[in-house]
């Protein structure tokens, strides 16, 4: 299988989780990443220039009508949800929040699952909150792979057993080797 894009989901905890996924991946990684961390509506995005600086991978804020290209990590921009169009660009969206939440991972991942259909990874991650557990039940029913984080590893368990309680995953990783889990999968 070579996927066509990856989604990952973050919340509380997330900075910490996100670290030990985006720096072992390698330059040449064949899919690209699309994270929704919830963040503050004020902040200055510090997510983008902190992986940024510790990943082989190019690591930017998403922007309205971008296309989607492989070797990228996307963040959604704070106070935003991020939607994938059908034709692999994101739209922003200032919709009402989701489980608390703009941007919501829920609304990246059903869009994602609608657009890539079962060339689609979700990964969901620690949080607070049981954003994500819709969008990843989604992403099952497209036929892509699921990943979560195991709770047991999660700063905040919260995501990971609400996902857990809505779908039976691909997979279920601690942080740090859900990249190995990527780069197998995506060869």
């Amino acid at each position: 299988m070579h996927p066509g894009a990856v989604v990952i989901g973050a919340s509380a905890g997330g900075m910490e989780a996100l670290a030990k996924i985006i720096p072992p991946l390698p330059e040449k990684f064949p899919v690209p990443i699309i994270i929704v961390q919830h963040i503050s509506p004020d902040s200055e995005n510090y997510i983008t220039t902190y992986l940024n600086k510790l990943s082989k991978l190019k690591v930017k804020e998403a922007e309205e009508k971008e296309s989607i290209t492989r070797g990228k990590v996307y963040i959604a921009p704070p106070n935003y949800h991020l939607l994938v169009e059908r034709n692999k660009t994101f739209s922003l969206t200032i919709a009402e929040r989701v489980s608390y939440a703009r941007p919501s991972i829920d609304v990246l991942f059903e869009t994602a699952a609608e657009a890539y259909g079962r060339w689609l990874i979700g990964i969901i991650l620690t949080g607070a909150n049981h954003d994500g557990a819709a969008g990843m039940y989604t992403i099952q029913r497209h036929g892509g792979l699921t990943v979560v984080q195991d709770p047991y590893t999660a700063e905040i368990d919260t995501m990971p057993r609400a996902t857990l309680e809505q779908i039976t995953p691909t997979k279920i990783l601690p942080a740090e080797a859900i990249p190995g889990w990527l780069i197998q999968i995506t060869k």
